[in-house]
């Protein structure tokens, strides 16, 4: 169909005045929209690389002799799922090339995203009318770890394996569905069937997940305007940067292809799970010093804190807290990270919509939360491994599970309170700069007789990049329309007070104690 016939049809007509309006859209020009763009780069690599991997690749745990070219396993008997790997790495053109990009690319994807959900945190990006956009990108980072956990598994060598075995540990640990879980999962006794069972999670309904939430995020980064931080011009109905059509989209264009260059690059030069030095799994083996890709580490981690001895006997069941508190505290974590926007509404009686971010400093509480959350994790996830950095630093393995036992409960606390701090006091700095402007080591003499120091104003750009969106003031505790003061208004209000932040003084008129030192002087 020609361009002049499509642009007669309902269709036609309606692309047409899509990209028109594309091209009259502004969306900021800001540097952390490029994790989105690397987070794209990283689904196009892993979904190219991946339907090429998904033709030769073999989900089965079917014995076979070894007869390819890698000689030290020749002639070893092997599954059918680690003899198709090897022969992928070996016998494939390019396939060596595809599997390690493929493997980069489930690396680099969490990352990206993670720092997305930051950048979005520590601005206040996920509040009204954003925040179902916030879900969707925690539920994109979870499918993504699922997709790159389940990937782990499939080439059935001794380290996936080891992977495996520990996840049947954990399963049937958990009282009562524990044993139903893990003969659900592995089919019967370990190994059973658990490729056959990874493999449509893998290659079908992760993929089928990440295309669905990256559509819905896109279907609401259309129909709200984009946020953006304060400046010049910037306004809650303006929006100040570059045409979406053709130089945003262009932008991002080039930063997908230069990430994909890179994966493809990283595939071809760094070797990346080796699963012919590591050997098939086995039933009987495990590998020492064993760990999981690092997304997943802080998981490990988890199971590493908790005291020997966690376990007691109610029911008839013994209940083993080594498993079931890290299950709770991470699935905690997880769940509070994902409704978070809707706490801190709740706890603010905040009901606004907001189309301007705010630097990390105007709202100190939540930039210690934020803090506190960082080193909670980072805590997990250092302890993933405790075992490397005993051998690396010479150290015992108990001291260093203790240090981070201890960093799990402190950490998160000093670092809320210095971060709060910190933010308060730059916050104050920016607010005497609205007041007074900027030094400039003039000193006059005043007609009363004291000395004073020219301030210069701030130029309106520096005012508009500093200036503060209001200040979180406490809720009221109010009864409601039956006169009672019930248990979630008490709370809502005793939160409210750990958000609120003190009024700022008055702001004199710009210049104001200038044009008094220049009085002054001429005097």
């Amino acid at each position: 169909m020609s361009a002049a016939l499509l642009e007669g049809t309902v269709l036609g007509r309606s692309l047409s005045r899509l990209v028109a309006e594309l091209r009259t859209r502004a969306v900021p020009n800001s540097w952390t929209s490029l994790f989105g763009a690397v987070a794209v780069a990283c689904l196009v690599v892993l979904f190219a690389t991946g339907l090429f991997l998904m033709f030769l690749y073999t989900p089965s745990s079917t014995v076979v002799e070894y007869r390819g070219s890698y000689v030290p396993l020749r002639g070893l008997e092997i599954s059918r799922a680690f003899d198709s790997t090897l022969d992928i790495s070996f016998e494939v053109r390019g396939g060596l090339l595809m599997r390690q990009a493929h493997h980069w690319a489930a690396l680099v994807l969490p990352a990206a995203l993670l720092l997305q959900m930051l950048a979005l945190f520590f601005t206040g990006g996920f509040r009204k009318p954003r925040r179902g956009s916030w879900v969707l990108l925690f539920l994109l980072y979870v499918t993504a770890l699922a997709g790159g956990w389940s990937g782990y598994a499939l080439p059935d060598d001794v380290l996936s394996g080891t992977g495996l075995r520990i996840v049947e540990g954990i399963l049937l640990g958990i009282p009562v569905v524990g044993t139903w879980a893990s003969w659900l999962l592995f089919g019967g006794s370990f190994p059973g069937e658990v490729l056959a069972h990874l493999y449509p999670l893998h290659v079908a309904l992760v993929p089928v997940a990440l295309l669905l939430l990256v559509a819905l995020r896109a279907r609401l980064a259309y129909a709200h305007e984009p946020a953006q931080l304060p400046g010049p011009g910037r306004t809650e109905g303006n929006i100040v940067g570059i045409p979406l059509l053709p130089d945003a989209a262009v932008r991002a264009g080039g930063v997908v292809t230069l990430v994909a260059g890179i994966l493809l690059a990283l595939g071809a030069t760094v070797t990346i799970d080796p699963v012919w030095l590591y050997g098939p799994a086995s039933p009987g083996d495990a590998s020492a010093g064993s760990q999981p890709d690092w997304y997943t580490g802080f998981l490990d981690g988890a199971l590493r804190l908790v005291p020997p001895g966690w376990e007691f006997v109610l029911f008839g069941r013994t209940w083993t807290l080594a498993i079931l508190a890290p299950l709770a505290v991470v699935t905690l974590f997880l769940a509070l990270v994902a409704v978070y926007p809707y706490l801190e509404a709740w706890a603010t009686g905040d009901r606004r919509e907001h189309n301007l971010l705010q630097r990390p400093r105007n709202a100190p509480t939540r930039t210690g939360i934020g803090v506190a959350g960082i080193l909670f994790y980072g805590a997990l996830w250092g302890a993933g491994s405790a075992d490397l950095l005993a051998v690396q630093f010479g150290l015992s393995i108990e001291g260093v599970v203790a240090f981070f036992q201890v960093a799990l409960l402190a950490g998160p606390v000093l670092g809320f309170l210095v971060a709060r701090a910190v933010a308060r006091a730059l916050r104050a700095k920016d607010r005497e700069l609205l007041r007074h402007g900027l030094e400039t080591g003039r000193i006059v003499r005043l007609p009363g007789g004291e000395y004073a120091e020219v301030h210069a104003p701030l130029d309106p750009a520096e005012r508009a990049r500093v200036a503060d969106d209001g200040v979180v003031k406490p809720v009221r505790l109010r009864p409601d329309e039956r006169g009672r003061l019930t248990a979630g208004r008490r709370l809502q209000a005793r939160l409210s007070r750990i958000y609120a932040e003190p009024d700022p003084p008055a702001e004199p008129s710009p210049g104001g104690e200038v044009e008094r030192a220049r009085s002054g002087a001429d005097a």
